[in-house]
């Protein structure tokens, strides 16, 4: 399950995610939340980005805490890994998350592919 909130790096990491689950076969679900824009506005770009590269896979939409929603999803078996898009580095070059992406790191007991 790859996890989307409209930001473009989310949008890049959704484009990689799928040029994968297509080359190893696996099944993609996209998991769409606010961030920026409502949940709505995303999930219209998401279904944008998947009819132009060509891929059918289901769209859900979390509603809540995104992480929170996505560690418990994860953890009930409905899906084997979780990917999310990764963090940006400071000016001293440390990784930083924001709060979607470090609640999953901190709580989820699946993999989890953080995509730079």
């Amino acid at each position: 399950m790859v996890g989307v909130d409209g930001t473009e790096r989310a949008m890049e990491t959704l484009s990689e995610s799928v040029e994968r689950a297509r080359a190893s076969g696996d099944d993609l679900t996209v998991a769409v939340y606010s961030g920026a824009d409502p949940v709505s506005v995303v999930e219209t770009q998401v279904r944008d980005r998947l009819g132009a590269l060509e891929y059918d896979a289901p769209v859900d939409r979390l509603e809540g805490h995104p992480g929170g929603t996505l560690v418990e999803r994860a953890e009930r078996g409905e899906y084997d890994r979780i990917v999310l898009p990764g963090g940006t580095r400071s000016p001293l070059g440390k990784l930083t998350f924001d709060s979607t992406v470090k609640f999953v790191l901190l709580n989820a007991h699946t993999s989890v592919t953080l995509i730079r």
